[in-house]
């Protein structure tokens, strides 16, 4: 599966931000998808994810409450919708696929959310750059 990354830009401390992740050459109703965002120099650091259905999902505490992750799997996108936009948030955004079968399908979502945070996905897209000016 082909995954892009769009939205990113450049915001001002305080506004909002739209990131969408599109798949192509498969159907998304079987990945759980993750976003992670990296600064230069730094570690790649997780932000949320969604499971396959979209109704659970899981959030770092530094977005908790201004950032919101949904998908349409008819569609074959993923949303994640950014408030209150701090300069801590600038970074370059990936978002990432997980096909959840066999034994993942069997951990449940509680369970599967720390493979969601280890990051080792097999599909990524090229990242969204996102700068927040205060």
């Amino acid at each position: 599966v082909q995954l892009q990354a769009s939205g990113g830009g450049l915001v001002q401390a305080g506004g909002s931000l739209r990131l969408s992740c599109a798949a192509s050459g498969r159907a998304l109703s079987t990945y759980a998808m993750g976003w992670f965002r990296q600064v230069p120099g730094k570690e790649r650091e997780f932000v949320a994810a969604i499971s396959e259905s979209g109704g659970s999902t899981y959030y770092a505490d530094s977005v908790k409450g201004r950032f919101t992750l949904s998908r349409d799997n008819a569609k074959t996108t993923v949303y994640l919708q950014m408030n209150n936009l701090k300069s801590d948030d600038t970074a370059v955004y990936y978002c990432g696929a997980m096909a959840i079968v066999g034994p993942l399908k069997r951990l449940g979502w509680t369970a599967l959310i720390s493979e969601m945070k280890r990051g080792d996905y097999p599909y990524w897209g090229q990242g969204t750059k996102v700068t927040v000016s205060s």
